[in-house]
């Protein structure tokens, strides 16, 4: 499979056309205010299944034959590209097999199950999702969708930065989270070819910065499996697609704490009204920890999704 570039990306925004929400770009005069910038957030919370997933997982799955769509399709996930994959095969009339945690948040299980995936659970710190998935595919003839290291995938995740740019112009910086890869690398194929000049940033969090790790030394970084509110990206390395993206395309990896993803997800509830999970707050607490550097300037956001319980949402908050 080889690195998509931004036709790509303009393919697969003609493909989910009509089925993924174009979804709202929201402002915040506090936010501009605290950090002295404009600041405009592309909100994927208000996505269909409540994340940007949905982009990727159904621009994978409109590509399949007529015998892939009859064997199946099988996927691997801690909640949204489970989702995703589940409602998109549900959509196009596909079954769905669904390699989840056993930790994986009660919402995200349920909602995948409702929407007709199989679920097969696992231990994510002691087994390997990776080769779950590709035993489960070769014995029952299915295809393997991985939640970040697919071209169609990538392609997919890059249509929300596309519209972002397409709704508000060019941008100074973007601030995009960072897991596998599969949205960032999207970004930046859909930021060099619309905003060239603009700063991008992956965001990770502390525990998890394999990402960060991996830009600096020029390699890909294999970590555990870390602790971390942001189980969207408790990934433990980038893909072999997205590396080399992030490493043409992206001007640095930040990392943020976990008490700054709860302040981040207090301040979308209390000022904003909208419910963010951890995952999708990285952006925005990168930003507000940047501070002076970004006043004046014109910057995006991207909120990656907002499916969390609202019991530990609740608690986080509390």
């Amino acid at each position: 499979m080889t690195i998509p570039t931004y036709d790509d990306v303009v393919a697969a925004a003609g493909r989910i056309a009509g089925h993924a929400h174009r979804t709202p770009v929201l402002t915040s005069r506090t936010a501009n205010e605290e950090l002295g910038a404009q600041l405009f957030f592309k909100a994927e919370n208000l996505q269909r299944m409540g994340a940007f997933k949905f982009r990727g997982a159904f621009n994978a799955l409109s590509r399949f034959d007529a015998a892939q769509r009859k064997a199946g399709v099988v996927a691997f996930s801690s909640g949204n590209h489970a989702q995703a994959i589940a409602l998109s095969a549900k959509l196009m009339g596909i079954p769905a097999t669904i390699i989840m945690p056993d930790d994986a948040p009660a919402s995200k299980v349920a909602a995948t199950r409702g929407y007709g995936g199989t679920v097969v659970t696992y231990n994510r710190y002691r087994e390997d999702r990776e080769a779950i998935g590709r035993r489960l595919a070769q014995e029952q003839g299915m295809t393997l969708i991985p939640p970040y290291d697919h071209a169609d995938v990538i392609a997919g995740q890059g249509t929300a930065a596309k519209e972002l740019f397409e709704e508000v112009g060019e941008l100074d910086a973007l601030f995009v989270c960072l897991g596998g890869g599969g949205l960032l690398s999207g970004s930046a194929l859909a930021t060099r070819a619309l905003s060239p000049r603009c700063q991008l940033y992956g965001v990770e969090p502390e525990a998890g910065n394999d990402g960060q790790q991996s830009l600096r030394s020029g390699v890909i970084v294999h970590i555990e499996t870390p602790k971390t509110i942001a189980d969207g990206a408790q990934t433990q390395h980038l893909g072999t697609l997205t590396f080399p993206i992030i490493q043409r395309d992206v001007n640095d990896i930040l990392t943020v704490s976990d008490a700054e993803l709860v302040d981040a997800m207090r301040f979308f509830a209390a000022r904003m009204k909208i419910v963010v999970e951890p995952t999708g707050c990285l952006g925005f607490a990168a930003a507000r920890k940047m501070g002076d550097a970004l006043r004046g300037k014109r910057v995006g956001v991207l909120i990656s999704g907002g499916n969390v319980d609202l019991e530990r949402f609740a608690a986080l908050l509390a």
